[in-house]
């Protein structure tokens, strides 16, 4: 399995520079938490690893199984191992959930110089994804994400990763606007799927709620386009007590010093 490594990393949003110079480093079967505010960064750090064409990186390297995939394509990234859940899910209407994942699965196996997959096994496939996730078999024949609650949505780029086994995979606030119900349902789909698997594990978010259960080894603290602050699950708690006014003074201080 492949391991992320982002070195200095500095990236730019319509000419303002967001990230500051990231380093990050995730090993296969490890689980990561990346916190920090509204703003500082985050979804940047998501999108510049996944190579959204609307950023530009002006420093820095992204190394995915020791390539440096800096400047891929998104499609490159997705096909050698590389998974993003989005905060927002787009719908697609007149694209059934199950035409939608064939035509994922066949161009992960094209990229793998792989036949397509026949019905029969697609069918096996998907439904033990299904089961795995807890994800209603009628799912199947809806349209994708169209007119889905914010938990169905999220229940399906988790199916996706079950389907998928990515070597690593970002989910970018796949916490947010969830429900109770919703966001056990999804812990316990990344829970599952990641403990059958090396996969390497990125999870952005500024809640806390979900390393209750999606439970991380590594915690790294991004702020103003920096990570400032590194550690283990024990800073999870430390942010529930005291928020991120802490982490202001302590760059602040460290600015000043």
């Amino acid at each position: 399995m492949a391991e992320l490594q982002i070195k200095n990393l500095h990236v730019n949003a319509a000419e303002k520079q967001i990230l500051k110079g990231v380093d990050l480093h995730v090993r296969p079967g490890e689980i990561h938490a990346l916190m920090g505010p509204n703003g500082s960064g985050k979804s940047t750090l998501a999108n510049a690893i996944m190579g959204h064409p609307n950023l530009e990186v002006t420093e820095g390297q992204i190394l995915f199984d020791g390539e440096d995939i800096t400047e891929a394509d998104p499609d490159e990234r997705a096909r050698a191992g590389l998974f993003m859940a989005f905060q927002y899910p787009v719908a697609i209407p007149g694209v059934t959930v199950a035409k939608y994942l064939r035509m994922v699965i066949n161009a992960h196996r094209e990229g793998r110089g792989e036949a397509a997959i026949s019905l029969k096994d697609f069918r096996k496939t998907v439904e033990a994804a299904m089961e795995l996730t807890n994800v209603p078999r009628e799912f199947s024949n809806r349209y994708l994400n169209d007119g889905f609650s914010g938990g169905e949505k999220k229940r399906m780029e988790i199916l996706q990763l079950a389907l998928l086994t990515p070597s690593l995979a970002v989910l970018d606030e796949t916490d947010s606007g969830l429900d109770i119900d919703a966001l056990n349902t999804v812990a316990e789909g990344v829970n599952t799927v990641a403990s059958g698997s090396h996969m390497g594990v990125l999870i952005i978010t500024h809640y806390q709620r979900i390393l209750h259960m999606v439970k991380p080894q590594f915690v790294h603290i991004l702020f103003e386009g920096r990570i400032v602050k590194e550690g283990g699950p024990e800073l999870v708690e430390t942010l529930e007590k005291h928020g991120y006014g802490w982490i202001r003074d302590e760059v602040a201080a460290g600015a000043t010093a």
